[in-house]
């Protein structure tokens, strides 16, 4: 009787394994930011991966397949990579989502593997379209490897403001709240990485978000983190936290 059960729960198995795929790669939440340029569509695919669409003009940011489904989803006229770890770059899929005039921007390391990509670096700012992409620091302070070094050293990846008509977007990558964060002004939409040990616990998330004040604050790439434990924090602070599936 034993022996049956095993062969049946074996025979379960590639079902398990199929309907795992099916719901991580399911269709994207579309979450809509009204600018003065029309509504901007933010499409949450997962993790550290999202696009934005305005007036047909297509960004990718972090794209990775294995973040979620890019089934419909439509090639890029500019590309964010914020740095070269395997979660945020998938060279396969950038060339996938390249068209003739495709600009990407990135990080040096990224760049040595992308060589039609264009390097940008903290305090640079760029015009593609009718964006404007700012890119800021991302880095670790406290968080290092057994041998002391940062994962994410300060220097190596970017943050990037994206203007879109009169909204700021600010996509964080991987980083703690820095002291260039909470300098920033005027965002409206926040994206802030929230896992140990890579990025922030929930308490540096609302410590960053508490001294540059967005309108709307995303936290992603946030794994197994409580994300009540954020919107607990950040109650009486006036910033809308809005929780989605992007871990």
């Amino acid at each position: 009787m034993e022996i049956v059960n095993i062969k049946r729960s074996l025979l379960l198995i590639p079902a398990m394994l199929l309907a795992f795929t099916l719901f991580s790669q399911e269709k994207a939440a579309v979450d809509r930011i009204n600018t003065s340029a029309g509504p901007a569509e933010i499409h949450l695919i997962g993790h550290g991966t999202l696009m934005i669409s305005i007036n047909g003009f297509i960004i990718h940011i972090d794209p990775v397949k294995s973040s979620g489904s890019y089934a419909g989803l439509p090639k890029a006229d500019l590309i964010l990579v914020t740095h070269e770890h395997g979660d945020h770059l998938d060279i396969p899929l950038i060339s996938e989502l390249k068209k003739e005039n495709t600009v990407m921007l990135c990080n040096e390391k990224s760049a040595s593997s992308v060589p039609w990509a264009k390097i940008v670096k903290p305090g640079d700012k760029e015009k593609v379209g009718s964006v404007t992409v700012e890119t800021v620091f991302a880095y670790n302070i406290k968080n290092v490897r057994p041998d002391g070094q940062a994962y994410h050293p300060r220097g190596n990846g970017n943050g990037y403001v994206i203007t879109i008509g009169d909204k700021r977007i600010y996509i964080a990558g991987d980083t703690e709240n820095t002291p260039e964060m909470k300098a920033l002004k005027n965002i409206d939409v926040a994206f802030l990485p929230m896992n140990l040990p890579f990025t922030m616990t929930p308490e540096m998330v609302a410590d960053a978000a508490r001294a540059f004040k967005p309108a709307i604050l995303y936290p992603y790439h946030f794994g197994n983190t409580n994300t009540s434990e954020l919107v607990e924090l950040l109650k009486d602070s006036g910033i809308e936290v809005r929780i989605r599936n992007l871990k």
